[in-house]
């Protein structure tokens, strides 16, 4: 992820300028970056130093998201619609 789209999706969801800690900034940049790792490994099958990254951020999105969810639903609503992450039952 280059240094302008980091800069967008900040602007997008940050809560004020230059908000990069709001569970929102976070759960964009790793769903981004989720995203990326994906199309590596589908043709990099043997990647498992890579695999083992992937699996820690979606564990961390995971925990961001059940936060957002306990905190703010809307924005937690508003997050999964836009990144067509799956909601918790």
């Amino acid at each position: 992820m280059d240094k302008a789209v980091k800069a967008d999706l900040v602007a997008k969801w940050g809560r004020k300028a230059g908000d990069t800690g709001s569970p929102e900034v976070q759960i964009a940049l790793l769903s981004t970056r989720i995203t990326e790792l994906t199309g590596h490994l589908k043709n990099n099958p043997k990647d498992h130093s890579t695999r083992r990254g992937l699996m820690a951020m979606v564990a961390l999105r995971k925990k961001l998201l059940a936060y957002l969810l306990r905190e703010n639903r809307e924005r937690y609503l508003a997050v999964t619609e836009a990144f067509g992450i799956r909601r918790a039952k």
